[in-house]
Formats: structure tokens, C-alpha cells, sequence
């Protein structure tokens, strides 16, 4: 019996080829997304599940509440120790300090490591799982490291690791005592360089001092794995007694316990992936899945009596119900199964797109396993029933001598209403994500258009790297000047808009205690200002040996300190930084320091050589591909011991949108995808309607209808349900889009022409689905119309 089933489903499928094909070709793009969705969702929840006793690894981070509260996943060097001191017996503890694009030395090869080389203790390999393969010495000696196996392969070749030196910074011995396994990609500590932490004080002066409580740095991260029994809501009660190591200060800091299991979805301390974010995206894929299964419904119950004459033969020859029902739920089983098929390959073709798009390392191998295997079971089961079974009811429920007769109904083949409602309801989430895509694009547009307050064209980053400014740096300096194609060089901390921060404590000389602001200290020499085309609007440029004593601060910093115009700024001497003091000889125009998300805040430029670690160079447009060459050649010449890297400043800007750009290309592709699946139901709605309206239509023409006046009755049809699915979305869009919006200090505001794009958009792709088969049913001859009756 099932052999039969499928074959005559089989030939079913083969007679009507136009409409098997749209129902593999929706469902087959929906499935997709749902698998991409689904390995996407799957991804993000395993990071660092790994570890063993997962739920009981916290980190330790700062709310630090200023005139706002901000957060950092940081705490003071200082707090490891008196933890250690105070809470001892409650949880291992250990240090990680994290800095990328490394310089790595060995036998003359330089490598540049970008994810990570961390300084850490002991205990970090207590507290989580990173296998050691080979080797011993868990970084208990200084100058000791633990390289994972990629780079023992990269560094050594097939040589034997352990115990061979590499230098990291050309400033750093390590001995490497033993090989790790490879991290994971679902961790939100990637390296592949671990030191020993009694190493870190002839690398990072600042971390060097177990017993400093005056700065955070995003560098340093702590960590804890608690005891059984342990409850981190009574340990957090303890914390605020170390409030007073940070004397001398009126900021209030709080110090919590993040769950390691919560840190890649907090976005408070540098977490990656909102959990809302998932939901949108499950929810999105459930969509589009239920959509595909309901243009499936429309279709079939369309296709419906053109069939009824075969149900009426199928149960007069002695058939029973339950026998047709499954015979189309088998019809439906093998679409879906070939849709699955289908979108199992593009599953795995457009993965690598996915990658690049989500910012994500999924592979074939990791990305296909016994959940995603249960998942798409799963999905073609409940899919094929939830689309197999509406049709298959209806369809084997016919009375054999109606069906034989030719007098079925369409009212029993369904609610019109009902495929009305699922018609909007698919185009009210079109219109939503149309919407979304215009406000996301409009936004894209405004941070590249936008005046930054300052230059970012043209202008070569060069790292130097710590501690790092010479003789030779500075000889550098003078011959890149005589380059022809060199504007102007400047050596600083960073450019003008980074990701690097160096904020602290600020006061003006006399007063007592510091401001409840702090301020953001740009560390450069006097030609900063002519490379980034910073604007002054008060005073003069730092002298070139001022070194420290002078400094130039933005606008903001004269409202912070209730000051009327630029002028009452100069001459002010100020305190920062603990015991720094300078006088302020200008004001810049205010620009932008980090990206449109933040709001500008104070920030003060003085020359502090000693923290110049990039070399900033303006370049002239026209002569760049000789300049760049040439800048690397004298680069080479004077370091040799170091690797020559670069990257344009407007690069940089362009970085700090990746996850937004990230996300206009997936709105769009949903989009799309959307708007066809819309189609679909639209035109399985008009195949429905044209069925329904046969024998009106041949009347009408009969009695001197155009065809025009055919067109218009399903026309305003396809309108009426396309304007309501808009009335309803378009609220639901604006609130969204706002809250999207909300998220930029900086931004558009919502226009009408974006919600009339939407729409333009929708009509237009909606027009053509619908014309097709109203065109063919206003063209059809009057008597064979007629002669259906």
C-alpha cells in the first residue's frame, strides 16, 4: 500500500509541476533559514559550556557611577589579592591579562598574533578547561609560556616545542613549557599564547603592582570558581568594604559577580549577543518555516477541485478516508523531504556567508551534529503534518457522488477569511522587516556621511607598540616629512576615535577633591592636530617640548565645568591622572571619540611620550601607491626586529559598525526571502479566488466587461489586504525601529518616505505575483468559463 501511495504521489507531484515546484521552492528557502537560524541559536548558547562546573566559574567586574552609571568587565589590579585575602577558602581566583596584535619573535620569523597573548596564573587552568597535550610546568616560573597546537605548528614546524624561546615584544623571554589543545571558536577568551603572570611587571608596569587600586583596565579581566555550596549573592554583600581602597576619589564603584554562563549575552561587559537578539531570530525563523507551510495550505486547498473528481473515484472503488488522508500527507512528506534536501545544501554553502555576516567561526563539522540532526527530523515531521494535514482532511472528505458530479463547493474547501488573515498576517511582517531595513540603511549612511570632528581620510595608523618611542622613532619621524607624498606625522597614544580608552580622574589645581566626571587623555605630540584635522576654537597648539606640562581640552570639558565661553578655559591648571598637572593652552571643537553609540565626553590631549604606541601619518591622496611602499622600506630599515603592519583610519571608523552592517545584510536577506514567501501566499490566495470566481467572470465578460474591470476584482482585493497588513505594521515598525535608534546617541529620525518605500516596494512585487493569474483568468474564453457550471 505505501509503495502505491508513492507512487501515485510521485506522478501527482509530476502533473503538476508548477505547483510542486513553488512549494519545494518555499519551503526549501524557509527551511534554510530555520537550519541557519537554528545552528546560529546553537552556537551562541554553547559558548564557554565547555568548562567543567561551568555554572559556578564568575567573573569579577565594576558598575562605576559617576554623573552615569557605566560598567566595565574589569576590576583594580589590587582586587585579586585582598580577595584572595579576605575570601580565600570561598573560590580559586586567578588573573588574565589579554592584549592582541602581539608581536611574537622566533629564529628571525615575526609573527603578529591578533586574538590574544595572555598573562595569567596557576590557577586559570583550575578554574577552566584548556587540555594540556604535551609538557609540564603550568606557568609556575616566570618567563614560562603555553602555546596551543596551531602555533607549536606555526612557530616550530616539526620541531620538538618545549623548551624553545620565543620573544613577545621584543622585550619578553618565554620559555615554552608545554602545549595546550586548540581553543574552541565558542569561547569568549580566545588565545594562543599563555605566560606566566610573574612576568607581567617587565611587561605592564601598571599590572605589575598586585597592590594598585587606582585604574581599570579592560586588559585585565579576573576570574573565580566558587565552591559548592558557595552563594555568590552572600559574596557580593562583602564587596563594598572595597570601596575604600579608592581613596582621594568621589566616584562610587561596585563591584559584582558576572555568571561565565551570562557574559556572552551582557552587553555591559562586552557581550556579543543579546539574548532579545536570539529571540528575534527564532522568532524569525519560526515565521518564515509557518509561512512556507501556509502558502503550502493555500495552494493545495486551490488545487483542490481540480482533484475531487479523483477522491470521488479513489472512495466510490472502496477507499476510506483514513486511506486518502495518508495518501496526502505522503504527497506532502515527499515536498517537504526534497525541500530539506534542497536546503540542507544551501545550508552548508551559504555557511562560510554566515561566518563573515554574524562574525562567527561555525564549521561543517561542528555545525552538523545529532542536535541539528534531531532538529531537522523534527522539523520535517511537524511540517509535513501541519501543512499535510488541513488539505488532507478536506480533500478526503468529500461525499464521492458530489465530487463525481462536480459539485463540491469551495466553501468546502476552506474559510476564505482565514486565508485573508494569514495573507496580512505575512505581509504585516514583510513591511516590519522592509521597514527595518530602510531605518538601517538610512543609519549606515548617516555615520559614514557624518562630520566627526575631524579627518579621517587618508591617514595611515602604524603601531608602534609600547614603550617604544627612540632615537630611531624619532629620526623615522623627520625622513617620513621629506617624503613628497607625506602630509604631516604625529606619534600618539591613538587616533582621535578608538575602541582604547584612557579615562581618569580629573580636578582643577586648588580644588579639593576631583570631578564626578572623568576624563578621556589622548596622549600626543603637537602635529595631532594638524594630521586629524582637529579643529581649534580657542588658544594655541601644545609647544613641541612641552612634554606634559601643556595640554588642550574639547569644548564639553567647559560646560562640565559650568564655564561660559572657550576663553575661561585657557590658563586653567589642572590635576589628572593622579598627580599629572598641565596647563590648558586651547580648545578643539568637540569630536567624536568613540563610535555614534556614545555620547562625547571630555577629553584633554597632552604629549606623554612614553605612551605614544601609533604613528599616525597623513598622506596625499593622489600618491599613495608610492608612498605606502616607500614608508614600509624605511620602516623596515630602521626596525628590523619588528613586523611592519598598518591600517587606514577610516577602516577603523568603519569597524566599529560591523555589527550593524552584520545586520542590514541579514534584514535584507530576511526580506527578501519574506517578500517571496509572501508572494507565494498571495498568489496560492488569487489561484483560490480565480477558482472561486470562474463562473462570475464568464458572466461578466458575456454581459460586456472589460478586462480591466476583470483585473480590478482581484486587484483591490490584493490592495485592501496589502494597506491593512501596512496599517497594522507600520506602528509596530516605528516603536521598534526607535527602540533600535535609541541605541545611538547619534542618529536619523524616522522619516515617512521610509514606511512609503515599504510600500511602493511591497505593491509592486505584490502587482506582478497577482497579475499573472488575474491576466489569465480576464483572457479566458467566456464558454468554456460557463461550461464548468
Amino acid at each position: 500500500m505505501f509503495k502505491n501511495n508513492l507512487r501515485i504521489a510521485f506522478r501527482t507531484l509530476f502533473t503538476n509541476k508548477v505547483y510542486g515546484l513553488l512549494n519545494i521552492l518555499g519551503l526549501a528557502l524557509s527551511m534554510t533559514c530555520g537550519l541557519l537560524i537554528f545552528i546560529l541559536i546553537k552556537y551562541h548558547l554553547s559558548f564557554d559550556n565547555f568548562h567543567h562546573n561551568p555554572d559556578r566559574i564568575y567573573q569579577f567586574v565594576t558598575e562605576q557611577h559617576r554623573e552615569n552609571i557605566s560598567y566595565t568587565s574589569s576590576v583594580p589590579p589590587g582586587f585579586a589579592n585582598a580577595f584572595r585575602e579576605d575570601f580565600g577558602a570561598s573560590g580559586t581566583v586567578a588573573q588574565a591579562a589579554t592584549y592582541t596584535d602581539v608581536l611574537v619573535t622566533y629564529d628571525q620569523k615575526k609573527f603578529i598574533e591578533e586574538e590574544g597573548t595572555v598573562f595569567t596564573e596557576p590557577a586559570y587552568f583550575d578554574i577552566f578547561n584548556f587540555p594540556l597535550l604535551s609538557g609540564t610546568n603550568m606557568l609556575a616560573e616566570p618567563n614560562t609560556a603555553l602555546i596551543t597546537t596551531s602555533l607549536a605548528k606555526k612557530y616550530f614546524g616539526n620541531e620538538d616545542p618545549i623548551n624553545k624561546v620565543i620573544k613577545i615584544e621584543n622585550k619578553l623571554d618565554a620559555r615554552v613549557t608545554g602545549i595546550l589543545k586548540d581553543l574552541p571558536a565558542n569561547t569568549d577568551q580566545p588565545a594562543g599564547i599563555f605566560v606566566s603572570w610573574k612576568s607581567i611587571k617587565g611587561f605592564d608596569m601598571f599590572l605589575g603592582k598586585d597592590d594598585n587600586w587606582n585604574g581599570i583596565t579592560t586588559v585585565l579581566k579576573t576570574y573565580v570558581r566558587l565552591q559548592p555550596g558557595v552563594s555568590p549573592e552572600n559574596l557580593e554583600k562583602q564587596f563594598p568594604k572595597y570601596r575604600e581602597k579608592r581613596k582621594g576619589s568621589k566616584n562610587v564603584h561596585e563591584y559584582h559577580l558576572l555568571p561565565l554562563k551570562e557574559r556572552h549575552f551582557d552587553e555591559r561587559y562586552t557581550g556579543v549577543m543579546e539574548k532579545s537578539s536570539l529571540w528575534i531570530l527564532a522568532f524569525t525563523g519560526l515565521f518564515l518555516i509557518v509561512a512556507a507551510c501556509l502558502n503550502f495550505i493555500n495552494l493545495s486547498t486551490a488545487q483542490a477541485l481540480r482533484r475531487s473528481k479523483e477522491v470521488g473515484i479513489r472512495k466510490a472503488l472502496g477507499s476510506f478516508r483514513v486511506q486518502l488522508f495518508w495518501q496526502f500527507i505522503i504527497e506532502t512528506g515527499i515536498i517537504v523531504v526534497m525541500a530539506t534536501l534542497i536546503a540542507i545544501a544551501l545550508s552548508a554553502l551559504l555557511l562560510p556567508n554566515v561566518n563573515a555576516l554574524a562574525s562567527v567561526k561555525l564549521n561543517l563539522k561542528d555545525a552538523f551534529d545529532l542536535k541539528l540532526l534531531a532538529f531537522t527530523i523534527g522539523m520535517i515531521l511537524i511540517v509535513t503534518f501541519f501543512a499535510g494535514s488541513y488539505p488532507g482532511l478536506i480533500l478526503s472528505g468529500f461525499r464521492p457522488v458530489m465530487a463525481l458530479k462536480g459539485k463540491v463547493s469551495m466553501q468546502q474547501v476552506g474559510n476564505f477569511n482565514i486565508r485573508r488573515s494569514l495573507i496580512v498576517t505575512q505581509f504585516m511582517i514583510t513591511f516590519i522587516l522592509i521597514i527595518g531595513m530602510f531605518v538601517i540603511t538610512r543609519q549606515m549612511q548617516y555615520t559614514r556621511q557624518k562630520d566627526l570632528g575631524f579627518n579621517k581620510d587618508a591617514v595611515l595608523m602604524v603601531p608602534m607598540g609600547a614603550d617604544s618611542l627612540d632615537a630611531n622613532v624619532t629620526s623615522l619621524k623627520n625622513e617620513l616629512m621629506r617624503q613628497a607624498g607625506v602630509r604631516s606625522v604625529s606619534f600618539c597614544f591613538e587616533a582621535p576615535s578608538s575602541y582604547s580608552n584612557w579615562n581618569t580622574n580629573f580636578r582643577l589645581l586648588g580644588d579639593a577633591e576631583d570631578e564626578p566626571f572623568t576624563v578621556d587623555v589622548r596622549s600626543a605630540d603637537e602635529q595631532y592636530i594638524p594630521t586629524f584635522g582637529l579643529q581649534l576654537i580657542a588658544g594655541r597648539n601644545i609647544f613641541p617640548d612641552s612634554l606634559g606640562r601643556e595640554c588642550i581640552v574639547n569644548e564639553i570639558m567647559m560646560h562640565k565645568l559650568n564655564m561660559q565661553s572657550p576663553q575661561e578655559l585657557l590658563g586653567k591648571q589642572v590635576r589628572f591622572n593622579g598627580e599629572n598637572q598641565a596647563t590648558i593652552v586651547g580648545v578643539v571643537k568637540n569630536f567624536h571619540m568613540h563610535s555614534l553609540h556614545d555620547d562625547i565626553g571630555p577629553v584633554l590631549i597632552t604629549p606623554f611620550p612614553k605612551f605614544y604606541q601609533n604613528l599616525a601619518i597623513k598622506l596625499n591622496m593622489g600618491q599613495m601607491n608610492t608612498t605606502i611602499p616607500a614608508i614600509e622600506k624605511l620602516w623596515t630599515a630602521r626596525f628590523p626586529d619588528k613586523l611592519y603592519t598598518y591600517q587606514f583610519f577610516d577602516k577603523q571608523i568603519a569597524d566599529f559598525y560591523e555589527g550593524e552592517e552584520a545586520s542590514l545584510q541579514m534584514v535584507r536577506i530576511f526580506s527578501i526571502i519574506a517578500i517571496f514567501i509572501g508572494c507565494l501566499g498571495l498568489y496560492g490566495l488569487i489561484s483560490f479566488m480565480v477558482m472561486q470566481k470562474t463562473k462570475e467572470i464568464g458572466i461578466r465578460k458575456v454581459l460586456g466587461s472589460s478586462v480591466g474591470e476583470i483585473l480590478w476584482i482581484f486587484g483591490k482585493e490584493f490592495a485592501v489586504l496589502i494597506l491593512l497588513a501596512f496599517c497594522l505594521a507600520a506602528p509596530m515598525a516605528w516603536w521598534m525601529m526607535n527602540k533600535w535608534l535609541e541605541d545611538f546617541k547619534f542618529h536619523v529620525e524616522l522619516g515617512p518616505w521610509m514606511f512609503a518605500g515599504a510600500i511602493i516596494l511591497t505593491v509592486v512585487v505584490a502587482g506582478l505575483t497577482v497579475s499573472f493569474q488575474s491576466v489569465k483568468a480576464a483572457l479566458m474564453n467566456p464558454v468554456r468559463s460557463l461550461r464548468m457550471e
